[in-house]
């Protein structure tokens, strides 16, 4: 078993019974040194206390059982914005957000995610403040990232 593969098995049960997803797990060894990443993601977005607690929990964890020879560095962060959405939970902790999409045969679509089914999504475009809806099956998205909006006039 790999490293990666060892301490995902080992961080993995600790982190969902604390309520968190591991999203990914690097390890990097730039020169003698190794950094393990461990990027983590939640139902609502991580704010720093709770990265400070997970960065504990997971730190203790490598203390009782020391999978990594020698000194290291311990990175927790929480997936950036430009993630792609590729799981269901990406999907229902971004309702209400604005979600750039392409499509398996080439097409593109930007607009608001107001409803997400079983295999389908709801989406509200916005042309020119005119709005028009989409009903797009999630099978047929080839890539999809949130996108930012500094101000929500919908939102106080």
């Amino acid at each position: 078993m790999s490293l990666t593969q060892s301490l995902t098995q080992l961080l993995v049960p600790a982190i969902e019974n604390a309520g968190y997803f591991l999203e990914e797990l690097r390890v990097s060894n730039p020169g003698k040194h190794c950094i393990l990443t461990c990027v983590i993601d939640g139902p609502k977005p991580l704010n720093l206390d709770e990265i400070t607690l997970l960065s504990g929990l997971i730190s203790e964890l490598l203390d009782q059982r020391p999978l990594i020879e020698g000194t290291f560095t311990l990175e927790v962060t929480s997936p950036g914005v430009d993630r792609p959405l590729t799981q269901p939970r990406h999907w229902e902790k971004n309702l209400t957000r604005i979600i750039a999409m392409v499509f398996h045969d080439g097409g593109t679509l930007t607009a608001r995610l107001t409803h997400l089914g079983e295999g389908d999504a709801t989406f509200v475009e916005n042309i020119r403040g005119r709005m028009k809806t989409h009903t797009v099956i999630l099978a047929d998205i080839k890539r999809a990232q949130v996108q930012v909006e500094f101000s929500r006039k919908d939102e106080k």
